[in-house]
């Protein structure tokens, strides 16, 4: 099986956000219901040691379901890859938030903080200790709420969580006495203790035990000596000192830390841990049901089942959109709230119209009053009357008196002249078409694949021969979108006997649907500058942008250009962004991250957009720092 058509099924795939040790993140679209996705990809080779682990974080998130952890929606598993759907958060990390802040006030912290305790608080309740917190692994939504993610180093005691664990693993920075020193602990002891540590790092903007050094460093968590600065207030003190205090039967609780007067400070009301999504909504269950054509009893039987696949993203995705106040619609219904991509709808409808262009001819001829009938007998009443959208077509060898030969004429299925009658205008007055036959500056073409250059109404061919051409005023009308829908008289009675001239005028036919189609999908597909940018992209004001007193990018991208090489970081350039990289002494790459000139909308000044890919968060943040801070912008 391969491993990208499976998830293609379901899944549009676009650009890298983010890479780890052994997994990378893209950006995607769930087809069916259009929301935006993560797409963890992780290959099974690379795992190696690393692969229980996975299989634990996919364990962990199946059972954690609560407002402030980051959701899974499928997991796709071949033989080579196993990918991770989950929930997309456009705010970024918590760390780069934090950074781009340089520090966050008191009242900002107590929001984050909150959420973070809520979180906790509920995964602690449902016997998980996370054991990995810190700022990378928090997720901002496009809400501004946080989201826990990286379940790969928790724990599940099978005693409770009140049971000690012997494993030594996390962050060294935001690890705990106890785990440095070798100790049996209590994961959710040692979880309150990184939770200190993420709060200091909050509140004044750098961490409170930190040295190049790891054996300095684990001096100073050991001894749990740290400096507070003057702007932190009494009672944030006071929360650190209790939070992280070296004996860990002397640390405060994740229980007290609801109710602690620090976190109800300006809310009056203990914090609330209790999962929002513990239930199931009818809307979501009565859409699966219609677009799925099954009993909503089975919808509900097939989601109950929590198999992770394509139905429980479905639902979790329709629950979603809801909760975000969007229409609860899928894909699934094709006229009726379809989110279905544009460009897929008309696939299938041009798919059904070439199907009805080669089964035009019935075995025998009818007469044209009968043909009539037929047509109007299955043409909604909307579309009776309309011949804009018939096809005539000339039977050899048949005659009708009167008129020469016998023409029957066929009308395109009604879905597809249902769908021209919602989208296409109404057709153009003479002198609306007599306006049509001028150069349309605005229409989009694409070249035909023979090299012909146009001049005026002329046309220059490769022998050099020049022949007039004419313009035909119905090739106009519905140029804007639906081209292959026009109509046309094919008179294919040569055809069978080889005639020259009639392969040519078949060729121009089926060139003229072929070139209608190139120009719907031009129309169709969003413009995109192809290769090199000549400008900076225009941005809106990020947290993770860094403002310039240049106003002029090309001598800022030359200034970070000239500084990259004395701090010893590779760089491949495309444009105005710069992707880079630290390696270390065999080769491996342990600094990735990417460094985009740019210009913001209002005010208009040029910024620098960085963006950390893989690599230690702090490490990272001072290196970048170096750069721009030495870069003189």
């Amino acid at each position: 099986m391969d491993s990208a058509a499976e998830l293609l099924k379901y899944y549009e795939v676009y650009e890298t956000i983010g890479s780890g040790g052994f997994a990378k993140v893209k950006l995607g679209r769930h087809i069916l219901t259009g929301e935006k996705v993560a797409i963890k990809i992780m290959e099974k080779k690379e795992l190696g040691e690393d692969l229980p682990r996975v299989k634990v974080e996919i364990e962990a998130m199946k059972s954690l379901s609560h407002q402030h952890v980051c959701r899974l929606y499928h997991v796709i598993e071949t033989n080579t890859k196993i990918y991770m759907i989950l929930e997309y958060c456009p705010g970024g990390e918590l760390f780069d938030y934090i950074i781009a802040k340089d520090r966050l006030s008191e009242e900002e912290t107590r929001v984050f903080f909150r959420q973070i305790v809520s979180a906790l608080a509920y995964v602690h309740s449902q016997g998980y200790a996370h054991r990995d917190l810190k700022p990378e692994n928090l997720l901002i939504d496009e809400d501004h709420n946080l989201k826990l993610i990286d379940f790969g180093l928790c724990a599940k005691p099978k005693g409770g969580l009140g049971y000690e664990l012997m494993t030594c693993c996390g962050s060294p920075a935001y690890a705990a006495p106890e785990l440095i020193q070798g100790k049996a602990y209590i994961g959710s002891e040692a979880d309150v203790w990184s939770m200190g540590v993420l709060l200091f790092a909050l509140l004044c903007g750098y961490l409170p035990f930190d040295d190049d050094n790891c054996m300095v460093l684990y001096r100073k968590i050991t001894r749990g000596s740290y400096n507070n600065p003057h702007w932190l207030s009494p009672g944030s003190i006071l929360l650190l000192n209790q939070m992280m205090q070296v004996d860990p039967k002397h640390r405060v609780t994740i229980r007290q830390l609801l109710d602690h007067p620090w976190t109800m400070s300006g809310y009056g009301t203990p914090v609330e841990w209790h999962s929002n999504w513990g239930y199931i909504d009818e809307d979501c269950i009565t859409e699966m049901s219609v677009s799925l054509k099954i009993s909503r009893q089975s919808t509900l039987q097939l989601v109950n089942e929590w198999k992770y696949d394509q139905t429980t993203a479905t639902y979790l995705l329709l629950l979603s959109k809801k909760q975000r106040g969007k229409p609860v619609r899928s894909g699934l219904n094709f006229l009726g709230g379809s989110s279905l991509s544009l460009s897929v709808c008309f696939c299938l409808c041009l798919s059904c119209y070439l199907h009805s262009c080669f089964c035009l001819f019935p075995k025998r001829a009818t007469c044209p009053s009968a043909e009539k009938r037929r047509d109007h007998s299955n043409t909604p009443p909307l579309l009776r009357g309309s011949q804009s959208h018939t096809t005539t077509v000339t039977r050899r060898g048949g005659t009708d008196p009167g008129n020469g030969p016998m023409k029957t004429k066929r009308t395109l299925p009604w879905p597809i002249r249902m769908l021209i009658y919602l989208l296409c205008p109404p057709p153009r007055s003479p002198v609306a078409n007599r306006k049509a036959t001028r150069p349309n500056k605005r229409v989009l073409t694409t070249p035909t694949r023979n090299n012909t250059n146009k001049v005026g109404n002329k046309v220059d061919t490769p022998q050099g021969k020049t022949t007039q051409t004419h313009t035909d005023t119905h090739t106009h009308r519905h140029t804007h979108f639906l081209i292959p829908f026009e109509s046309r008289s094919l008179d294919l009675a040569g055809a069978s006997r080889g005639d020259s001239s009639q392969k040519r005028r078949g060729g121009k036919v089926f060139g003229s649907l072929e070139r209608g189609l190139d120009k719907v999908i031009t129309l169709l597909t969003p413009s995109k500058r192809r290769g090199l940018r000549d400008r900076p992209r225009r941005i809106k004001a990020q947290y993770n942008v860094t403002l310039t007193s240049q106003t002029n990018p090309d001598q800022v991208l030359n200034q970070i250009l000239s500084i990259l090489p004395e701090k010893h970081v590779d760089f491949a350039q495309k444009g105005y962004t710069l992707k880079c990289r630290t390696q270390g002494d065999f080769g491996k790459v342990n600094m990735a991250f990417e460094l985009e000139v740019c210009l913001l909308h209002r005010p208009e000044v040029v910024c620098v957009r960085r963006q950390r890919l893989k690599g230690d968060s702090w490490v990272y943040k001072h290196l970048v720092e170096d750069i721009l801070s030495t870069s003189s912008i």
